[in-house]
């Protein structure tokens, strides 16, 4: 790898994963994965074999579908973990074992109960035993940021010597300052002898805001890897953000004297796909990917930009995969122009039932709706990708009644297995009456966690993207629906995560 490099190690598949409410299935793990390709990251960490059954049917799933990425599996310095994430690594066309061990005073202490010298003996032992499983093994002393300097020198020297040939930093709390983080990095690789035979990496949290600027605070010090999740998606306060990273070194490179590989004009496009697959929505005002990035309000700024765009814009839009054009279709509009403005848009359907069914989804839409915005398409893809889920239950139709001064009411028909139900219900609204009738048929007992209501474009006639989060017995799943009609887009994403639920879809968090 030259110098002026960057590799981009995605981990959103499984830090991200381990924020509550945003764990997935093995069929959504592949649809990011397969647009994290498309996107042209370097690494992706597909999750934690050994956590459970679940997680290592995905990552070997990911790694079998993969093959322009590396696909890392995460483990622990335990023969188990070691052994189980090379088994799941099996397929893959180039893969990758992470190893990680807390080396911070507390955490030996507290957590781990193993004197510095016992960590030493078990860190070089699972490194080795990584090595001879696959070539390409990656280290963590985990909490690093609060770890003694001479004691990571001598640890990480160790795991070098024993085959691992990146070396990430992870400031697992947030904890660190960027100047404070730079140093550091660059204390590590002038003190090591062995440095140079390893890749330098850093893997920040965002506690304290700061995951981003630590992150390039180390690339200007010796770093040569972000550790980093789409949206910033992660436990916590989550991590560095993928498109921060990246936009930041790529419009910045006069600073910061290197560049990524990543096609950043699928950034949009993979932001969009994991809001929607995790329920987490983008905040407008959010960098690079929210709605607001590229909006000029103020009238000094609005002229500006008309009399020339670098005036106040230090990106182009389309640079990061928005467009301004709207999909001029119609009820008339051929098959090959909608997939046509599909793939201007980086949108691949898996398949040719998969077009046709998007274009019957559009069809319908147009229907009912004056203009079809790109936004549209990509909530088009993403509904029918989430109908593809196995279907328990399926809402045939519903009428709902609301009245000043009286209760609002909800009938619903809903298929229950191969048998039609109808069922009745009041609410406070016409979604909690919705709601209630479709749960007075699924009996579900699941706790409602989140209702979440986006509009996915402007207008009185435009889509409501709706979000519900259900939780039962430690299950977390999410649903996602979307509909001119607000409350039938309620109603689906309802019955989405109820087929989620009843076809155990689901996990619990990767780390129980």
């Amino acid at each position: 790898m030259s110098g002026n490099q960057l590799v981009i190690f995605d981990t959103t598949l499984r830090d991200g994963e381990q924020s509550p409410g945003a764990s997935m299935t093995r069929d959504e793990k592949i649809r990011i994965a397969r647009q994290l390709e498309k996107l042209r990251v370097d690494v992706i960490e597909a999750g934690f074999p050994a956590a459970s059954n679940g997680d290592f049917e995905a990552v070997r799933a990911v790694a079998q579908v993969i093959k322009d990425s590396t696909v890392c599996g995460l483990a622990r310095a335990a023969e188990n973990d070691i052994r189980r994430a090379a088994d799941a690594l099996k397929d893959a066309a180039s893969g990758r074992i992470h190893v990680f061990l807390a080396t911070s005073p507390i955490h030996m202490e507290k957590k781990l109960r193993m004197t510095p010298d016992q960590v030493v003996e078990r860190a070089v032992q699972s490194v080795t035993l990584a090595r001879s499983l696959r070539d390409d093994i990656e280290f963590s002393p985990e909490d690093a940021g609060r770890s003694e300097i001479d004691f990571l020198c001598r640890i990480l020297e160790q795991v070098i010597a024993a085959g691992a040939r990146t070396i990430n930093i992870p400031d697992t709390v947030g904890y660190n300052v960027p100047d404070q983080f730079g140093r550091l990095i660059r204390t590590l690789i002038e003190r090591i002898p062995n440095s140079d035979q390893a890749v330098w990496s850093v893997h920040c949290h965002n506690d304290l805001g700061l995951a981003v600027a630590n992150s390039l605070s180390a690339v200007m010090n010796g770093a040569r890897q972000i550790e980093c999740t789409v949206n910033g998606l992660g436990e916590r306060a989550g991590n560095a953000s993928l498109e921060e990273v990246v936009m930041a070194v790529r419009t910045r490179r006069d600073f910061f004297q290197c560049d990524t590989r990543i096609d950043t004009t699928q950034i949009v496009a993979a932001s969009k796909l994991v809001s929607n697959i995790t329920g987490f929505p983008v905040q407008p005002n959010k960098a690079i990917v929210g709605a607001n990035a590229f909006a000029h309000e103020s009238g000094i700024h609005q002229d500006g930009v008309l009399k020339n765009r670098e005036t106040y814009e230090i990106m182009r839009a389309e640079d990061v995969g928005w467009t301004a054009n709207k999909l001029v279709l119609g009820k008339l509009s051929g098959r090959n122009a909608f997939r046509q403005r599909l793939r201007d848009l980086g949108i691949e359907p898996d398949s040719e039932e998969a077009v046709n069914a998007a274009f019957a989804r559009f069809k319908d839409l147009a229907d009912r709706k004056t203009e079809i915005f790109d936004e549209d398409l990509h909530m088009l893809v993403a509904a029918d990708a989430a109908a593809a889920e196995q279907e328990h239950f399926k809402l045939v139709s519903m009428r709902v009644q609301s009245e000043t001064g009286e209760t609002p009411s909800a009938d619903v028909v809903v298929v229950a297995g191969t048998a039609e139900q109808r069922a009745r219900a009041g609410g406070s609204g016409q979604v909690d009456a919705a709601f209630k009738a479709i749960e007075s048929i699924a009996d579900s007992g699941a706790e409602l966690q989140l209702f979440s209501v986006n509009s996915i474009t402007s207008g009185t006639d435009a889509q409501g993207e709706v979000t519900v989060r259900l939780k039962k017995e430690g299950r977390i799943v999410n649903g996602a629906g979307a509909d001119t009609d607000i409350v039938v887009a309620s109603a689906k994403a309802y019955i989405n995560a109820l087929n989620k639920l009843h076809a155990n879809l689901q996990r619990a968090h990767p780390q129980v």
